[in-house]
């Protein structure tokens, strides 16, 4: 039953490798990775829209600046009824408050006495604001009285400027500047989201890289098994071992293979894992077999926590994104202390009036500019408590305090965890000199011990144990070289210089 089972296990390996002899292979530097999971990787694709869609909005705080532009023309006529002189004929001047025309009322009589009225009025207007706060409206009208030939109206500008209230930040300017820091901070995700992205397909890859280098650690785990077994199996058969010590191998190679299937596993997945980052269409990459173009090596690297400190509060996008939020209150606590004041606004008008027989000469009068209005004066109002406009301010005040805390808290936390990734990588730097030196005393060990048990000096129980031994030294070895390049990857990203170490040039636009 051991040896079905055991026949069964290779099998399953054996068909595993067929699978991964029939794929295609596609070698993979690190670099050509990242370009793979930056054109399209899922999260970094949905996440660069994000500056996008906060420029349009930037753009459409502006629209508080676009001025608005009216125009009507209207024609009415008005059957009065009759008179009991149907001779009267009675007309009104035109009066004129500022620019609002009242036109001529003329009522006409037919021959039965009855008032009919017609008039043709036309009416422009173009108002918006500044932004300095001042606003503007620009307007015209003529009508023309058409049962009496009559034409009048006029043409002026009234403008508007505060000076306390809406005067250095208004609700428009508000706006523009809030849409300015929030793009800004959609930039900043963004930013956060490549680093996020690019760490994740660098320690995907060294554990593909480790898993591979695995794999071959349990191909010569079961090498080792297996000559062994068939060496004792010989040395049953001249009669110079005793047959139960043979049982001992097979269990050894057994185990191994079954170690070598779960490396096999541990492949596939970690290659799924990597395959998953760099692609948006995963059924291009299923049949691929990606083989990593890098091998595991420990370069030396100079570590300075006070360097990495200075890195991480200025470039980790997080921390970033946390002062934009204290800006963003401060253009909020700007906008809320002005509303505090009262409303203190200067106020003018200026304009021609124009009458005539017709529209053109009303016109002509426009142009010629000898029949002017004009007003000016201040306007003041002040609600007597103020209670929500004052409430507001010492509301976001302490909103103020709290974001400042907060962005207190962040910097002390990446301290932190900055800190705990140096050492992580120094750790894991000198883990990675011990488990080589464990390696090559393993190796020298296991050769003087089947030296020994060649010359019947040695047991096969304790060769037994010194290749599981080496095998396990030699995944230890390369365990910590994949842990120590991925502890360097990790500490740029808590450092924010993920993109700057690999040289990735990115620009939101």
């Amino acid at each position: 039953m051991k040896r079905i089972g055991i026949s069964l296990v290779f099998f399953v390996a054996l068909a595993a490798a067929v699978a991964q002899t029939n794929a295609t292979t596609r070698v993979l530097s690190l670099q050509d990775c990242f370009a793979e999971a930056l054109q399209h990787n899922f999260d970094v694709r949905i996440e660069r829209y994000a500056p996008e869609e906060s420029l349009l909005n930037l753009n459409a705080a502006y629209a508080g600046y676009d001025p608005t532009l009216s125009l009507s023309a209207t024609h009415s006529q008005n059957d009065a009824g009759g008179f009991l002189n149907s001779s009267v004929a009675t007309n009104f001047v035109p009066a004129f408050t500022g620019t609002n025309f009242t036109p001529y009322q003329t009522i006409a009589t037919n021959n039965a006495g009855i008032a009919i009225t017609r008039q043709n009025a036309f009416n422009s207007d173009l108002k918006g604001s500044l932004p300095w706060g001042m606003t503007y409206d620009l307007n015209g009208n003529v009508t023309d009285e058409t049962t009496a030939d009559r034409s009048g109206g006029a043409v002026g500008a009234t403008v508007s400027q505060p000076l306390l209230q809406n005067f250095w930040i208004d609700k428009t300017r508000l706006g523009i500047r809030a849409a300015k820091n929030t793009l800004k901070y959609s930039e900043q995700q963004l930013r956060l989201q490549l680093i996020t992205t690019v760490t994740a397909v660098e320690n995907a890859y060294y554990e593909l890289v480790y898993a591979r280098e695995n794999l071959k650690v349990q191909e010569q785990a079961l090498n080792l098994a297996q000559t062994q077994l068939d060496q004792d199996r010989q040395r049953v058969q001249v009669g110079s071992l005793a047959p139960l010590d043979v049982q001992q191998d097979e269990a050894q190679v057994a185990q191994s293979r079954a170690s070598l299937i779960a490396a096999q596993f541990t492949l596939a997945s970690d290659e799924n894992t990597l395959k998953n980052l760099i692609t948006d269409n995963y059924t291009q990459w299923h049949d691929v077999d990606i083989e990593p173009a890098t091998t595991l090596e420990a370069v030396r690297q100079l570590f300075d926590v006070q360097d990495s400190w200075n890195k991480g509060l200025t470039a980790r996008p997080d921390l970033v994104q946390a002062r934009l939020t204290l800006e963003q209150m401060g253009i909020q606590l700007k906008y809320d202390r002005n509303q505090i004041f009262p409303q203190l606004d200067l106020t003018g008008s200026y304009g021609f009036n124009g009458a005539g027989h017709q529209s053109s000469d009303s016109f002509n009068q426009y142009a010629a500019a000898n029949r002017p209005f004009f007003s000016y004066g201040a306007q003041f109002s002040v609600p007597l408590a103020n209670v929500g406009a004052r409430n507001a301010y010492k509301s976001d005040k302490a909103v103020e305090q709290q974001d400042l805390l907060k962005l207190k808290q962040l910097e002390q936390n990446v301290m932190v965890q900055i800190d705990d990734a140096v050492k992580q990588a120094q750790a894991a730097w000198e883990s990675a000199a011990a488990t080589k030196q464990a390696r090559i005393y393993a190796e020298a060990a296991l050769d003087a011990e089947q030296k020994k048990y060649a010359v019947g000096k040695s047991t096969t129980f304790t060769v037994l144990q010194l290749q599981n031994t080496l095998t396990a030294d030699r995944a230890a070895e390369i365990r910590a070289l994949a842990n120590y390049n991925e502890d360097l990857a990790n500490l740029a990203q808590q450092e924010g210089s993920t993109l700057e170490r690999r040289k990735i040039d990115v620009q939101a636009k």
